[in-house]
């Protein structure tokens, strides 16, 4: 091999592959090493050098001089070992590469998609772009250029394979990047993202300048810039509200368009108790429940919402039911209860050491109560899920006679079952948490709650949405746009 043809070849990769130079030179020298190994054996110490400037390949068989090694070792050898090192350090150029663009976004032309994995052509690599890392809902074609975020890559053999996303939060954060400049020039910043890819997310924004504000910024003129990033997401709805440090101030911004009365703070639980008024209550949990799950990840705080009559029954119900494990007061309850501890189930995870601490209680004593709490919360879970196999037992059973035709009046029997019933779920909801008290009464008025989700995503000012410029029924405040035009 002529060294101005080493030094060509090396030069025709790094230029084709992008592979670095340095890295071709040690690829080319190990692979004469190698095969040299094999022609005189693998115990032998041979040292093979290339000339970075001028191709001459120089090598030593245990210390002395080896001449002619192309020759000797036969060049078709050298050349299969040259080719499988070379593809080696392209493959490693390629890991680097797209290694440092993890959460970063990158756009290519999908090659196949037929309803399941999608291949996408990044150019020097063919990424995929799996089913579960699609945004529900939306169909690609091949030929389309389609934009994702690296979310995986690792080697398969002599090839790099690149895992793209478009349901990561990145894609939102990414896509904002592209379309609002004052991210990039640090005038605003978004703090966190919660998202429910296909449907709704939440990007929580503040300023340093309290004269700019993040929310018009992002929205852009007449909504310019949030509809192109909901474009990008097949539609997806997006609310952006202000941040804020306090938690006080940043979870009823997350809840909109949800009015909200009071938050209380249960810091030794990370629990964050929402009240509201009734005819927000359905509001704020939203449909299935989305608003109050994105908030809770968007402010890092597991919030529950409920009534202020609601928070004083299960107050009653936890005092009550702590009560009764043998070794807890009524004291020692309502400071769990003032702490956030509502239900057996939250007693059974809480921490020995702070239960000591704020009881005066030995370990001994905490672990029988801990242990006791654990098994009535067994108990409780088992009554629910009973509870719930019943019901749904006797709402088949109505169904079907209403197919038949056939009136199902209920007998005293029943009635009295259905008060057993109503007995036992009322028995059980001290052991369950504040959300799974409410859910029942989001269930009871999902009808509501579509309604009023649907009328939520006409509003405007603070919780205003896609839809239009309605006023929203609280008024709000200005904390909060979703997909809003900006006053003029």
């Amino acid at each position: 091999m002529n060294p101005k043809d080493i030094l060509s070849y090396v030069d025709s990769l790094h230029r084709e592959k992008n592979i670095d130079k340095e890295l071709v030179f040690i690829a080319i020298e190990s692979a004469f090493q190698t095969a040299a190994k094999r022609q005189y054996g693998e115990e032998v110490d041979i040292r093979v050098t290339l000339d970075r400037d001028s191709g001459r390949i120089d090598a030593e068989l245990d210390g002395e001089p080896l001449s002619d090694l192309i020759g000797r070792i036969g060049a078709q050898t050298a050349k299969q070992v040259i080719i499988q090192k070379v593809k080696e350090a392209e493959r490693d150029s390629l890991m680097g590469e797209y290694r440092d663009q993890i959460g970063e976004i990158v756009s290519g032309i999908i090659g196949r998609a037929d309803g399941g994995v999608a291949t996408v052509n990044l150019g020097n690599v063919e990424a995929i772009l799996p089913r579960s890392e699609q945004i529900p809902g939306e169909t690609l074609h091949a030929g389309e250029r389609v934009r994702a975020v690296v979310f995986e890559v690792r080697a398969t053999g002599n090839r790099v394979r690149v895992v793209l996303s478009r349901t990561r939060p990145q894609l939102v954060q990414r896509l904002f990047d592209q379309e609002i400049p004052e991210l990039g020039e640090e005038i605003i910043s978004i703090n966190s993202i919660s998202r429910e890819p296909g449907y709704r997310s939440k990007v929580a924004v503040s300023s340093v300048d309290s004269q700019i504000d993040p929310i018009a910024v992002c929205v852009g003129y007449r909504g310019s810039r949030i509809k192109a990033v909901r474009e990008e997401l097949a539609g997806e709805h997006i609310d952006v509200v202000r941040y804020s440090e306090d938690p006080e101030v940043l979870i009823p911004n997350a809840l909109q368009p949800a009015g909200v009365e009071q938050v209380l703070l249960c810091d030794m639980i990370g629990r964050a108790i929402v009240l509201v008024q009734e005819d927000q209550l359905s509001l704020a949990i939203g449909r299935r429940g989305q608003n109050v799950r994105l908030a809770s990840k968007l402010c890092g705080w597991d919030i529950e919402i409920m009534t202020g009559r609601e928070l004083e029954e299960q107050i009653e119900r936890a005092v009550l039911g702590f009560s009764q494990i043998e070794g807890m007061t009524d004291e020692i309850s309502q400071g769990l209860v003032e702490q956030g501890y509502l239900s057996y189930d939250d007693l059974s995870v809480i921490e020995p050491d702070l239960f000591m601490e704020m009881s005066g209680l030995t370990e001994e004593q905490v672990d029988r109560i801990v242990e006791t709490a654990e098994s009535m919360a067994e108990e409780a879970e088992e009554a629910a899920a009973e509870e719930r196999r019943v019901r749904k037992e006797r709402e088949q059973i109505q169904r079907e006679a209403e197919k038949a035709g056939i009136a199902e009046p209920k007998s005293d029997a029943s009635a009295v079952a259905d008060g057993d019933s109503a007995s036992a779920e009322s028995g059980t909801e001290a052991a369950e948490s504040g959300t799974e008290a409410a859910e029942p009464e989001a269930e009871t008025t999902e009808s509501e709650s579509e309604a009023v989700d649907d009328s939520a995503e006409k509003t405007t000012d603070s919780g205003a949405t896609d839809s239009g410029p309605e006023a929203s029924p609280e008024g709000g405040d200005d904390d909060s746009l979703v997909d809003q035009e900006p006053t003029e």
